[in-house]
């Protein structure tokens, strides 16, 4: 029995079969196109993020060049104890600036975050005003040398709360490797 394919048998299949055709083509090509597409979208912002990043580095690089020289010349000495020695005589530069009694000074060298520096770190017992201690404070952050408060604890020595201790950590770059032990 052979039956006759009508004319609507016809254009269904061919609907079936253009509807199959494009539903391979889009899992062959437009999806993994569009995906493509998308990610080098996204890769061409990031370069161009990159480049504008670039273009301001290097417009900045006369600045960005004078600002590391100038932290370089801030820096400790490459000797240990004449990096010892400045930091000592700022600290007590800062003690005649402010007015407090320093009571000990305690230094120590640490090995810095990179390969290429070390740290001297400076236990300071103190006592004074609140004032004199404040101002203390603000003249070892603004020295000349490459000096950072790491840690600053106040207490009272009296009942009226007009003599404080305080107990302070600075620490002081040098760009040079700590020494190995002899």
């Amino acid at each position: 029995m052979s039956q006759k394919i009508t004319q609507r048998q016809r254009l269904l299949f061919l609907v079936a079969g253009i509807s199959l055709a494009l539903l391979i083509l889009d899992r062959i090509a437009f999806t993994p196109l569009t995906a493509l597409w998308r990610s080098h979208a996204a890769e061409i912002v990031r370069l161009e993020a990159d480049v504008a990043n670039g273009t301001s580095l290097i417009d900045r690089a006369q600045s960005l060049q004078q600002t590391w020289a100038d932290m370089q010349a801030r820096a400790l000495s490459k000797d240990s104890s004449q990096a010892e020695q400045d930091l000592i005589t700022a600290l007590d530069r800062c003690r005649r600036t402010s007015g407090i009694e320093l009571g000990s000074i305690k230094p120590q060298w640490k090995r810095g975050t990179t390969e290429r520096s070390s740290l001297l770190e400076c236990r300071i017992d103190a006592t004074g005003s609140l004032a004199t201690l404040g101002r203390f404070a603000y003249e070892v952050e603004k020295s000349s040398l490459a000096l950072r408060i790491d840690s600053l604890a106040m207490s009272t020595r009296d009942d009226t709360g007009q003599k404080i201790a305080l107990e302070l950590v600075v620490t002081g770059l040098r760009l040079t490797p700590l020494e190995a032990k002899r």
